[in-house]
């Protein structure tokens, strides 16, 4: 009996492709990017971002409330200036206005003498002449004065301004008498007869006074103008006749 032999096909092993063994002469390029010239890979594009508007939130209103208390404020200040300016023309057209006039006519001293202690006594009788030139205008000294006689910046004596009304074209003559205590006045003393060696002696009155303005039948508020006198007297002795040789005086408005 023949013996039988059993042929099995030999695997044989696929040759490799020479092209996929073949190593690439070029580099390679990245996706997304292009070769140049010589060959490099150039750098990629950046992606196409579409740019959008960036938007606020609206502003407070702080800014347009602080435009309109300011307006608001405004138009009550020009309403105001515009009122007292009618006010004013009409007082001036309708009353003619004019300010009172002063002046200091006599003096008497009854006492001015050194104490014991170095200070200086002193009483004065001052006499003013008040005048109103107004027509429509009367005038109400209130109380609360106060009228002072000073030399050299010291404030030898004080007093007050008498209470009174004042009508139209009226002249009052007033008669004040002044008190006042000086210390450490030895200085002083020998300062004021120096000065009385000269026949001059300067002298200021200063007077604030309460007033109130009466137009026609309408007062108007009270304000405390302030009335000053220069005076120069020829001395301050009680042995002398006290003669003023001039005097100025000046009204101002102090609301």
């Amino acid at each position: 009996m023949a013996d039988h032999q059993r042929i099995h096909p030999e695997t044989v092993e696929p040759t490799p492709d020479l092209e996929s063994q073949q190593k690439p002469t070029a580099p390679l390029v990245p996706r997304g990017s292009s070769r140049s010239e010589n060959g490099h890979p150039t750098e990629p594009h950046p992606p196409f971002q579409r740019t959008i508007p960036i938007q606020y939130s609206k502003p407070p209103k702080k800014k347009n409330w602080c435009r309109r208390c300011l307006c608001c404020t405004l138009c009550v200040v020009f309403t105001l200036v515009i009122l007292i300016g009618v006010l004013a023309a009409v007082v001036y057209f309708g009353f003619d206005p004019k300010l009172p006039k002063y002046s200091v006519d006599g003096m008497t001293i009854t006492q001015f003498n050194l104490n014991t202690d170095n200070s200086l006594s002193a009483q004065f009788n001052v006499n003013i002449t008040a005048r109103n030139p107004n027509t429509k205008i009367g005038i109400s000294y209130e109380g609360g004065s106060k009228l002072t006689v000073i030399y050299m910046g010291t404030v030898l004596c004080e007093g007050a301004w008498p209470k009174f009304y004042q009508g139209h074209r009226n002249t009052t003559v007033l008669n004040v008498p002044l008190t006042g205590q000086t210390q450490d006045a030895t200085g002083l003393l020998s300062s004021l007869n120096a000065q009385q060696q000269t026949g001059t002696v300067p002298l200021v009155l200063r007077a604030k006074v309460p007033v109130r303005i009466k137009l026609g039948k309408l007062k108007l508020p009270k304000f405390k103008p302030l009335v000053r006198c220069r005076v120069n007297v020829n001395t301050l002795s009680t042995d002398n006749v006290i003669r003023i040789r001039d005097s100025s005086c000046s009204f101002k408005f102090r609301l």
